[in-house]
This record gives C-alpha cells, structure tokens and sequence, in this order.
C-alpha cells in the first residue's frame, strides 16, 4: 500500500495526509491502480505494445497458463530484445507472475481487473464512449447490489453536459447545428434507455440509502428532460424548413448554398468574395424589435433559467405541531363578570345599559349583540366564555322603547331589562 507519510510535500504545513477521505480511499485501491500505472507509463508506442501482449496473454481462458515456449511461439511476430522488455516491465509490475516449481507464466490478479475494466471500455468505442461506459458501470453494479455513489455522480453530469450541448445547438437557430444534436441525441438514445431501466430498478430497491436515491431520481429527471428534446428538435427544424428561401427554378435552397460554403476553405472564401462586396454590407434584418427580444433573453430570460432549482428538496422531518390556544374574547369575558356580579331577585330587572354601556360604540355593540347567546341552547354545548354566557339564568324583557342617553358615542339605547328565570325550587317556594 502506498505510504501516505511520502505526500507530506504536496499539502500546506500542518496539514496531515491522512486526514483527507477521499487521499484515503486511492491510497486502500493502490495495489489496483499501481497495474495502470505500470500498463500506461512510457511512449505511446510502448503502452499500446504492452497492452497488446496483455490482452493476448489474457485471452487464453482454457489455457491461462504460459510456458516460455507458448509466448515465444505466439508473439513470433514481435522482435525478441523488445517482448523480453515488455515481459520484464510486465513481471516488474507485478501483472505477469512465474511459478518456478511449474515452469508458466499466469496472469495476476490486479491484471485480470484491468483487463476487465479495458475490455469495457475498448467494446464502446466509436459510440458515445462515456455515456455507455457510464450507464453499464451503473447497471453491473446494481446487478450485484454495489452501486457506486460515484458512478450516479459521472452518469448525472454528463447527462446534464448532452442536455446543456443540445440546448445550446437550439438557441443558436442553426439549422446545421441543430441536426448534429439531433443525430447526436439519436446516437446516445439507446444508453438513455438503458439508464432508465437501471434507474426504474434503483428506485423501486427499498436498501438504496437517501443519497443513492435522491441522485437516481436527478437521473430520472435528467433524463426526462433530454426526452423532451426530442421533440423540440422537430418543431425547430420545421420552423426552419419554413424560412428557407428557393432559389428561383433551381432546386437549390439557401441551406444549400449554406452547406456549400460550410465546406470551403478560407482561400477559396476569400476568392469568392474578392472584387464582389465592395461596401460594407447593413443587415436591414436585424430591426429593433428581434434585437429587443434577444437582448431580453440573453439578459433576462437565460439567468432565470439557470436560477431555477430542478433538484428534488431533501428529506425533512415534520415539525411537531403545539396544541391551538383557544382565542380569548376580552369583551365577552368582561360581559360575563359583569352579568355573574348582578344580584337580582325572581321579580326584579336591570336596564340592559347597565350591563352593555361601555367606553366606545364598537364595545357596546359587541356586548349588546352577547346578549342573544343567553338561553341559546346551541351554544350551552360549546367551550369557554360562550357556553358560560348562554348557561346564566338570565333572559331579556321589554325593549318596545327607546331611551336616549348621555353617552359621547351612544346616543340611544332600548329599554329592555334583565331578569332573573325562576327555577323549579323559586316557583316552589
């Protein structure tokens, strides 16, 4: 294993190499990555011959090992002096190991993983090398139950790196443009797909922890969007289509001639337009309005897209919710210290002014509207200061006058009264 103490001279003083994860996972995977580095330093001519030798000695599966002869015979294409290099680069790195008491040569460990990890890589090329080489890292791993967090991680930003390519060739109105996205979309369409049966199974296993989730569902969401650009590649074009302009009886179209143009050197360029433009040319195209619009795009309308959020929030528990105060009515509490306080007999009443009258008009009416509750049998079932108020053995009586009064705010008032209802045990009596 690769001994930490020997970084020291990389990092600030004080600082300890150990302290660093992410230092401390390369350091556990060394044995692994020490084979890429023996594989992949020198020239370029000497890393593809030692790949080349490798591979050959690792596609022998019924017969992994090798005899001195075997080699000889098989890679009698080669110079002597430069296999016995590669073999001795090979043992020094401990990819090719000999078993003196057999007398063969067999590949090691670690050779077998990069072999794998090459054969990979090596079947995707010509396609999208990075998107497939991406989605099948995804979907082994979730074939054995590891999936690595950092293979969602390059799987989303390079699916969020196509969506903001194809946006781009929209935005730039280019008809050529916007046909290489499309051709592009299609070439790595079926890695989407693949993608979104790995990510459909993802979602759907309860053990995934809720940072493997939360980035399968921005995967899901990448995904969907680029989906959506299919169809808008589409409309684009036929928009396009529509503004070509025909060159008379020809068959030609300007985007004929556009191509055309798009596949000749500068010099030839040049030539075309020596001694044909001899001013500069005013681009009556470009009027205020389409100016106005772009502008208020590309200042306006582009920064609130990238404001936008399309992140999933993150978990979050609910707040644990306190009982709900019951509201205090101040006024209809006070009506009813006041009525409580009322010493009356069976056959006596009091003026509801004594009761109701108070410092404002607002307050008064308040209380004067109170006195409706008294006896109210729907309101003897509720709670607080209502129920209490239409539980008093009081009623109302009178009221056929007016009485005027000497109030800064009420200037009048009825005359009806307070009683007092009898009970069974008064009527006794």
């Amino acid at each position: 294993m690769l001994a930490l103490d020997s970084l020291s001279d990389f990092f600030r003083p004080g600082l300890s190499p150990d302290a660093l994860p992410a230092l401390n996972r390369l350091s556990a995977a060394w044995p692994y990555l020490a084979v890429f580095v023996t594989l992949f330093r020198g020239g370029d001519e000497e890393v593809l011959m030692r790949l080349l030798v490798l591979r050959e000695l690792g596609s022998r599966a019924e017969a992994p090992y090798w005899t001195p002869q075997d080699i000889a015979q098989r890679f009698a294409y080669l110079n002597d002096t430069k296999l016995n290099t590669i073999l001795g680069r090979l043992r020094e790195g401990e990819l090719l190991v000999y078993d003196s008491d057999g007398g063969h040569y067999a590949l090691s460990e670690a050779a077998r993983v990069a072999l794998s990890a090459l054969a990979t890589l090596i079947d995707f090329a010509g396609d999208d090398v990075e998107l497939g080489y991406l989605a099948s890292q995804v979907a082994a791993g979730q074939a054995v139950g590891q999936v690595s967090d950092e293979a969602l991680q390059h799987l989303l930003a390079r699916l969020n790196e196509l969506h903001a390519e194809f946006a781009d060739a929209l935005e730039s109105q280019s008809e050529f443009r916007i046909r290489a996205a499309q051709h592009r979309l299609e070439s790595v369409w079926r890695w989407v797909a693949k993608s979104t049966d790995v990510v459909r199974g993802l979602t759907c296993d309860e053990r995934l922890s809720l940072t493997t989730l939360s980035q399968a569902q921005a995967i899901a969401l990448a995904q969907s969007r680029m989906l959506a650009l299919a169809g808008t590649f589409e409309r684009r074009l036929a928009q396009l289509a529509a503004q070509r302009v025909h060159l008379g009886s020809s068959g030609l179209t300007s985007t004929d001639i556009a191509d055309w143009l798009r596949h000749q050197g500068l010099a030839r360029l040049a030539g075309l337009a020596d001694g044909v433009i001899a001013a500069n040319v005013e681009p009556a195209f470009l009027t205020t309005p389409e100016l106005a619009d772009v502008a208020e795009y590309e200042l306006l309308g582009r920064e609130r897209a990238r404001e936008h959020d399309h992140a999933l929030p993150a978990a979050a528990s609910a707040e644990t919710a306190d009982a709900v105060e019951a509201e205090r009515l101040l006024e209809a509490e006070a009506l009813y210290d006041t009525l409580a306080a009322l010493q009356l007999a069976p056959a006596d009443g009091v003026p509801i002014a004594d009761a109701v009258l108070a410092a404002s008009y607002n307050e008064t009416a308040y209380r004067l509207s109170l006195l409706s509750l008294l006896g109210d049998p729907e309101s003897r079932s509720d709670r607080g200061v209502i129920a209490a108020l239409a539980k008093l053995p009081l009623a109302l009586s009178g009221g056929a006058a007016v009485l005027a009064l000497d109030h800064p705010e009420v200037a009048s008032l009825s005359d009806a009264q307070l009683t007092v209802i009898p009970t069974s045990r008064d009527s006794t009596s």
